[in-house]
């Protein structure tokens, strides 16, 4: 049985959270955090020892969030087809949200290009989770391999993502639903043209 967070570093990660998604990474600085969450620098430091250490704990907190709600859309579901529409419409509500600024994950890969730095480690274990998990409920639904279908899945989600900040939404989101409805056809179609 784990120990709960101290309410200070809640505080503290809460804090960069909203400010981290609403404003980047690199250009929120450390004290910003702190004079925000209303703590001191020694308790900052005593729960992240680095901003990149705030900075990994702010993904895993999205990512925790992300697994936790798509946990619930497959217990909810009837079918793997019901789980893939249902994690489509979740995604499509986060694009309709008025704070809506892309993808955390995205971002963050943006801010932190190399693929050798802990932050970018973190953004491509978030990924690699999202298409295995896809990956499970494509190979569900008719035959022949699953993983093609599940990168096509994920990349129409990342399109959606970055055009629902450019865009209008509820385009950009009816075209992300036809576009993972067309997905599920050709699962579900013998013969289909499959990559």
């Amino acid at each position: 049985m784990g120990s709960r967070p101290s309410e200070a570093r809640s505080r503290l990660l809460g804090t960069a959270s909203r400010i981290f998604y609403a404003e980047g990474l690199h250009s929120v600085p450390v004290d910003r955090i702190i004079t925000e969450a209303d703590t001191t620098r020694a308790t900052f430091y005593r729960h992240f020892p680095s901003k990149e250490d705030l900075v990994i704990s702010y993904l895993g907190a999205a990512d925790r969030a992300l697994r936790d709600r798509f946990a619930a859309t497959l217990a909810s579901s009837e079918s793997a087809e019901d789980a893939v529409r249902g994690i489509t419409a979740d995604i499509a509500a986060d694009i309709r949200r008025k704070d809506f600024r892309g993808c955390a994950f995205l971002n963050a890969a943006a801010e932190y290009s190399d693929p050798a730095h802990p932050v970018h480690r973190t953004v491509l274990e978030h990924r690699e989770w999202f298409l295995d998990a896809v990956a499970d409920l494509l190979g569900q639904i008719g035959d022949g391999p699953a993983k093609p279908a599940a990168r096509h899945l994920v990349m129409l989600r990342d399109g959606a993502m970055v055009a629902g900040c450019l865009a209008d939404a509820e385009a950009v989101c009816t075209t992300f639903v036809d576009g993972v409805e067309g997905l599920l056809w050709s699962r579900s179609v013998p013969g289909a043209l499959r990559s």
